[in-house]
């Protein structure tokens, strides 16, 4: 069992973005029972943000409700929290982290501490090793209880680690963006004994093979605008889906816990390292179905791979002004 700021967590852990960061939000009610299944089927690291929603309705107030109504949940789930992310972009400045965190400790109102906090982007006008210093000095006030890392390079994950301990480092990694294994991402964490936390592990739900067209997109989903679902791309990355759906309907498994199974496959074990993927979704089914991880064998891993090796994914992972404020 991995840990993440010396706390078991499951296998896979639970992205509750979805809840909140749409259109539609989902009531709260209908939100806590998937909640509680995830939960329930072992997925215990939930990762929510400040920024997920609006300053009134975001993460912090979904689970302060959560945890008031189960007040018993709290120790059993390891909470990550992105922030410093303001009207005016990434601020990562000492005066933009303290803000954060001390925003997103009043809306929780001590139902449930922050186990990992982090900076959603880096902050390019301020260097890494600044921003480092002032969670060490929240962390020593008892306002978080770990550091995390976000859409970092392999430089920065480095430059980070020299100055305080590193409880997590998040990325997107999946079947259509393998970026960490190749940049260097994997390999720092690996040095470093950090546990990746694998965030669209099912690309967007491109990878749940639901999404046939992109008519099956809700109108003002912010997916309708992303490089990989537009015209031209949607049908070559679609190749792909199709591609691996083989090997799930020959294992009668579905092609989700597939993709999550594959990326927790690609830690090295032996060298300590471990990959926590963290799907989200609205569906109490869901919830468990991707909670349940499933083992491919190593001719699987291989036939996997060969598809891979075939296929040239299209499109950016976002829209040319959000692949700016990456690090990656």
């Amino acid at each position: 069992m991995p840990t993440v700021a010396g706390k078991p967590v499951g296998p896979v852990g639970f992205g509750l973005m979805g809840f909140t960061w749409t259109p539609t939000p989902t009531p709260y009610e209908e939100a806590f029972e998937v909640m509680k299944s995830a939960l329930g089927a072992g997925a215990n690291l939930w990762n929510g943000g400040e920024l997920y929603g609006t300053p009134d309705a975001n993460s912090l107030h979904l689970l302060k409700a959560y945890f008031t109504k189960y007040p018993e949940d709290a120790d059993k789930v390891v909470l990550s929290i992105k922030g410093c992310v303001g009207p005016n972009g990434c601020d990562s400045s000492p005066a933009g982290v303290r803000r954060s965190v001390e925003n997103c400790v009043r809306i929780l109102d001590g139902t449930k501490g922050i186990d990992i906090f982090e900076a959603a982007r880096i902050d390019k006008k301020v260097p890494i090793e600044e921003t480092m210093r002032t969670f060490c000095e929240l962390k020593d006030e008892g306002k978080i209880g770990g550091i995390g890392l976000s859409e970092v390079s392999a430089a920065t994950i480095r430059r980070a680690a020299a100055v305080a301990p590193i409880a997590a480092v998040e990325v997107e990694l999946s079947l259509w963006c393998t970026d960490p294994m190749e940049n260097g991402i994997l390999s720092a964490c690996t040095e470093f004994g950090i546990p990746l936390v694998a965030y669209s592990p099912l690309g967007r739900g491109f990878l749940t093979g639901q999404i046939r067209t992109a008519d099956d997109l809700p109108e003002g989903d912010m997916r309708r605008q992303y490089p990989r679902f537009q015209p031209g791309a949607f049908e070559i990355n679609l190749r792909l889906v199709d591609a691996l759906r083989q090997v799930s309907q020959r294992k009668k498994v579905a092609l989700s816990q597939v993709a999550i199974a594959w990326a927790i496959a690609q830690a090295n074990e032996s060298k300590g390292s471990s990959i926590i993927p963290i799907p989200g979704s609205r569906s109490k089914g869901r919830a468990v179905e991707n909670s349940t991880v499933i083992e491919l064998k190593e001719e699987e891993l291989q036939e996997i791979q060969a598809i891979l090796s075939k296929f040239n994914v299209q499109g950016e992972r976002y829209p040319s002004h959000l692949m700016q404020l990456s690090d990656v």
